[in-house]
């Protein structure tokens, strides 16, 4: 009987573990930051920016408002 196909790369590694793997590809100009805001309501909003800077100081200004529950940044590329 054949052997059944199996992984050969070993485990998945989980999005959690180590460093981003996204500051290694040169083929990248810029990354992406998603911005996630979370309403009292329980809407969400997403908005996703190529500079950080610009990204941060957006979630800043949606904490200020009383009805926002959350907003965080993440790195998606």
């Amino acid at each position: 009987m054949a052997k059944s196909s199996t992984n050969s790369k070993g485990p998945r590694k989980s999005v959690r573990d180590g460093k981003s793997e996204f500051g290694k590809d040169r083929r990248r100009k810029h990354h992406h930051f998603l911005v996630t805001v979370n309403y009292a309501d329980g809407e969400t909003f997403g908005r996703v920016y190529t500079d950080k800077d610009k990204a941060t100081r957006f979630a800043e200004r949606q904490r200020r408002s009383p009805i926002v529950k959350s907003a965080r940044v993440t790195q998606v590329s």
